[in-house]
């Protein structure tokens, strides 16, 4: 038998006596059913491979399931026909008891009730809404699954309730049973007239659920037997056994239900995949959302509108920042089914519509590849349903488009009546308005024409709401993100334009490099009682050069002499005709680094790349200072702030340094090795950022800390690093060291621009400033001069004069200058100004409405001798006097 069992089998049925084929027959079931047991009892719960697994497999080709391969052959009629009532039952319950294919175990139940009641043939019949809906139908015990579902697909039959045989039972959940069709006026005698079959009993049952809803309806028609009626006994058994079936009709519709959400969230991931990988491209992720949304939601078109969102070329700058959108909302949770309650609520005036402009539409068909449609875009039927959702910003379903438009009044055609790319008549419209994050209309999207030809079902309308949110956020962050790289473009080309205009001239290049450089001693560089009063311009120039070559930095680094000569120029040019941080400022900062490195004796401690590298930082540690410190950066919400929210000019400054490095002809490290050049970067980029005296708090105390340890060796990374930082921070106060005459100058200089500063919060930001900023205390600045030594400079200088006793002048020279403030502060006391000579400039509104008028000079003879609690340390003063 094993050799050839269907041969076997068709013998025994033939030729072998009764009682033998019955023996055969019940010893190969007993195998047969105690194999599915095994297997049955070894199946366990569905896992997320087998999940996969079912998706990726065919429904068709599961057709023929493990426990009815020889259901239509003698051994399985024979196998039925052994079984008494009970028996047949529960095997026919258990046939269908853990399939969750719903085509698969419709074509069962039918196939079983069949053999049950003796049937000739029946249907199924779903629950949708308040219609039934064909699943399977005329089948009988012979059909094969695939036969059944393609009968079923080729014309899906809908039946509302209370309509027919079917709907009659699905309505009143009464249980129909009929021996003469023909004279029962529920049945449709259309159907037997196009098939050419006589029916002559029906008997159909509900299918309820738990709840006792109804979910389904049972029809089986004729008897196989020959009876003229379906007895009470074949009620009872279809009643029965379709109770059973209820559960797994439920059963197998959650499992659908699960497909579908996987699918759904697939599509999802992919989608936001796409949205991810093609954010440069605005064409590509558009025609991939409308790809996957055609192909999940099975429809024929679909149609993307995207609004104008001012993004247009000439406008970029002007509306960078702004909202994309011109059409603020919430979202509101309004789906219309029907075209009465369309009726009743989409009321656009025509005046709205047209506020609505479309500049782009996107357009997939069935067949050709996604087509765009840029600015003219026709007045069609699509483009009026668009209109009216992104005025209305309400989902719109349209079961019917022809209808919709007469229920509003509106012409059925346009004058582009169906769009361009397929001309198939529009049926069905599934629109839904594009959101980005800040609920603002970006555009529209349409589903057209289900491909089954009904309408779009509430399932679809949850699927396309979930599309809908992530085209919003693809579509406007690709936008956002196009607008950015033409920001971007054009903030390259106004740096080119300013690189070159914030560049030396050629004719100044070639002067300087032709000027003859005085020595260091004529500039009296190597003391650090340098004053630059009496320089010109050109003389700064020249002295600057002279401090690189007198360091043999031209030579060791293979600086192009003419290049060195544009890159001082360019530097100079940078720096703003401010009253103190200005380009003579930066100066004396690097003279003061060249006689610590020379007269000092530091550049022991310093490799030739850290002396360039300090030089450097010296001579651009304020690049572009505006006049005003940190914190009135912040106050003002400056760009400045936002790209910097910690040491914000000092960051500003190196920026600059390197643009004026990386301009044409200023690139003065250019025959450095990559090595080199990182080193000496990080070098200068730490030294400028440790000019702002929040950081030298932070390294005072590591200083301090090492020195007092007894360190003399200063070669590793760390502690040069904290070495030249405090170098930097010793040069950028020199101006506190310079003899008296020099430094009284040098403050009424810092005093004139932080009064400027003041005035400007006054007018700005109408707030009072600190008292050091302040017009009308400028009488408590030597004090405030007082505190400033006492609490930084002293301190600083004294360490430095301890482990490197070779600049003792620095320490020196602040203790005379402290010695002067200390006396003007008592003057003041006494009712005396300090400000004896030179300028204390106006106020800046007075330039405002005297622009004509020139420095005055004045002195007050009289002060209210009243003082303020601020003679205590003021830090925040301290923090910030210089930046």
């Amino acid at each position: 038998m094993d050799l050839d069992a269907d041969e076997v089998e068709r013998w025994l049925c033939e030729k072998a006596p009764q009682d033998l084929v019955d023996r055969v027959i019940r010893a190969r079931l007993q195998h047969r059913t105690g194999s599915l047991t095994i297997n049955r009892a070894k199946r366990g719960s569905m896992t997320s491979e087998m999940f996969n697994t079912w998706l990726a497999s065919s429904p068709i080709k599961r057709s023929r399931s493990p426990n009815r391969v020889t259901r239509s052959s003698g051994e399985w009629r024979h196998h039925l026909g052994l079984l008494d009532e009970g028996e047949l039952f529960m095997e026919l319950i258990r046939d269908v008891s853990n399939e969750l294919d719903i085509d698969v175990l419709c074509h069962k139940i039918l196939v079983n009730v069949g053999i049950l009641t003796r049937a000739d043939r029946g249907s199924l019949f779903l629950v949708r809404g308040r219609h039934l809906v064909a699943k399977l139908f005329d089948v009988t015990v012979d059909t094969e699954l695939s036969e059944a579902v393609d009968k079923a697909k080729e014309e899906e039959i809908q039946i509302p309730f209370g309509v027919g045989v079917a709907g009659t039972v699905a309505e009143t959940k009464q249980v129909v049973n009929i021996r003469n069709a023909y004279q029962d006026p529920r049945f449709n005698r259309e159907i037997d007239h196009m098939t050419g079959y006589t029916t002559n009993l029906i008997l159909c049952v509900p299918i309820c659920n738990y709840d006792n809803e109804v979910i389904g309806v049972a029809q089986i028609i004729n008897k196989t037997d020959g009876s003229h009626s379906f007895t009470e006994h074949d009620v009872e058994i279809f009643q029965r056994y379709l109770t059973f079936c209820a559960i797994g009709i439920q059963n197998a519709q959650l499992f659908e239900k699960s497909i579908q959400e996987f699918q759904r969230n697939q599509m999802l991931l992919s989608l936001a995949r796409s949205i991810f990988e093609e954010q440069n491209n605005l064409d590509c992720l558009v025609s991939k959302i409308m790809t996957q949304a055609r192909d999940l939601i099975k429809c024929e078109r679909c149609v993307v509108f995207l609004l104008d969102l001012e993004c247009e070329e000439a406008s970029h700058l002007e509306h960078f920042g702004a909202k994309p959108g011109n059409y603020s909302l919430e979202k509101k949770a309004s789906t219309k089914n029907s075209t009465d309650t369309l009726a009743e609520e989409v009321a656009v005036t025509q005046e709205q519509q047209k506020d609505v402009n479309f500049t782009t539409v996107f357009e997939l068909g069935s067949e050709l590849g996604v087509k765009k449609i840029n600015k003219n875009v026709k007045p069609s039927k699509l483009l009026q349903i668009a209109q009216e959702v992104a005025s209305s910003t309400q989902l719109l379903n349209i079961a019917d488009v022809q209808v919709w438009a007469a229920s509003l009044s509106r012409q059925p055609s346009m004058e582009s009546d169906e769009g361009c790319t397929d001309h198939v008549p529009i049926k069905s419209i599934l629109c839904m308005p594009i959101l980005n994050g800040k609920k603002d209309v970006i555009g529209v999207a349409q589903l057209i024409n289900k491909e089954t030809g009904f309408p779009f079902t509430d399932c679809d309308v949850a699927t396309f709401e979930a599309f809908a949110i992530f085209c919003g956020l693809g579509i406007h962050n690709t936008q956002m993100y196009e607008s950015a790289c033409k920001l971007m473009a054009k903030q390259k080309v106004a740096l080119e334009c300013l690189s070159y205009h914030a560049t030396a001239s050629v004719d100044d290049t070639i002067k300087l490099a032709q000027d003859k450089i005085p020595s260091a001693e004529t500039y009296n560089l190597y003391s650090f009682k340098f004053i630059d009063f009496d320089l010109s311009d050109d003389d700064t120039c020249k002295a600057t050069i002279r401090m690189f070559l007198q360091c043999n930095l031209v030579q060791q680094f293979q600086i192009p002499y003419h290049v060195l000569c544009k890159w001082v120029l360019s530097v100079r040019k940078n720096y703003r005709p401010v009253k103190y941080h200005n380009w003579r400022h930066a100066l004396n900062v690097a003279q003061t680094m060249f006689a610590m490195l020379k007269t000092g004796k530091m550049e022991r401690f310093m490799s030739d790349l850290e002396i360039l590298g300090l030089l450097v930082a010296c001579l651009c540690h304020d690049l572009d200072h505006r006049g005003t410190n940190n914190a009135f950066q912040t106050k003002t919400e400056s760009p400045l702030a936002i790209l910097y929210t910690t040491s914000t000019m000092e960051h500003h400054h190196f920026d600059q340094c390197v643009m004026i490095l990386n301009s044409d002809g200023n690139n003065i490290f250019q025959a450095l090795s990559p090595e080199d050049y990182r080193c000496v970067m990080k070098l200068v980029e730490n030294s400028i950022l440790s000019t702002d005296l929040a950081m030298y708090f932070k390294k005072k105390n590591r200083f301090m800390e090492v020195v007092e340890n007894g360190e003399f060796d200063w070669q590793s990374e760390e502690k040069k690093a904290l070495l030249c930082g405090i170098l930097m921070t010793a040069c950028d106060v020199s101006a506190i060291a310079k003899p008296w005459e020099v430094q009284h100058k040098m403050a009424k200089l810092v005093a004139d621009e932080f009064f400027d500063q003041g005035d400007l919060e006054k007018l700005q930001l109408n707030q009072q400033p600190m008292a050091m900023m302040d017009r009308e205390k400028k009488d408590e600045l030597p004090q405030m001069q007082v505190e400033f030594i006492d609490v930084i400079c002293l301190p600083l200088y004294k360490v430095l004069c301890d482990t490197f006793p070779w600049i003792t002048p620095l320490y020196e020279g602040t203790l005379e200058n402290r010695k002067h403030w200390k006396d003007l502060a008592e003057k003041v006391e006494m009712g005396l100004t300090w400000i004896d000579h030179d300028k204390i400039e106006i106020p800046v509104e007075e330039f405002f409405t005297h622009k004509s008028t020139k420095d005055i000079e004045f002195t007050v003879t009289t002060l209210n001798t009243t003082q303020n609690s601020t003679k205590k340390s003021n830090t925040k003063f301290l923090l910030n006097l210089f930046h």
